[in-house]
């Protein structure tokens, strides 16, 4: 499997099994598929202590850790891509990068209105090329790690950042839906 798909973990100091998204923990990686189910059963099988060859201990909840750590790491990438000068907010600048095909990524509040999804999503169909749909923050966590407030629409400009960054998603939709149970019916 190739290494973008996976999660590395490493041996904590005290035995405990740590993750690493950054992979950059000192120490042997112990490698698992970025999805809840395979952590789950790595876990419950002590599949981590096999492959150290070693007494580690799993925590019960590593899934859980590994969503938690995964879903900051996505928002933070949305903050430094925006000091970068990667991401764009406001409906009708994302509107203008769907419509000239520069959107890689459309970034939407889960909690924004849907009227307003939808008018963005029309920009999104006529786009010539089709930029991804992320729904997974609030327009709060959006505006904390955007530095501004109500935050909506952002898009995520094409380029090595957005290819980077979308590493990144891709690991954490194995943990969790990248759109709000509620938008299913919308697309």
């Amino acid at each position: 499997m190739a290494e973008e798909g996976l999660i590395r973990f490493v041996a904590g100091p005290e035995g405990i099994v740590t993750p690493d998204l950054a992979r950059k923990l000192p120490g042997r990686g112990l490698w698992v598929a970025a999805d809840r189910a395979s952590v789950d059963l790595a876990a419950r099988k002590g599949l981590f202590a096999r492959s150290a060859k070693a007494r580690l201990t799993a925590p019960a909840d590593l899934s859980d850790q590994v969503e938690t750590l995964l879903h900051s790491r996505v928002l933070q990438g949305l903050g430094l891509a925006k000091r970068a000068g990667d991401l764009i907010s406001g409906f009708e600048k994302v509107a203008a990068a769907l419509g000239s095909g520069k959107a890689a990524w459309l970034i939407e509040a889960s909690d924004g209105a849907p009227d307003g999804r939808r008018k963005i999503q029309n920009a999104a169909r006529k786009s010539p090329r089709p930029a991804r749909l992320l729904g997974v923050y609030t327009a709060m966590e959006l505006g904390l790690a955007l530095g501004g407030e109500n935050v909506i629409h952002t898009a995520f400009l094409a380029g090595r950042g957005a290819d980077r960054w979308t590493l990144d998603v891709m690991r954490l939709s194995g943990f969790r839906p990248l759109l709000p149970e509620s938008w299913r019916e919308e697309f």
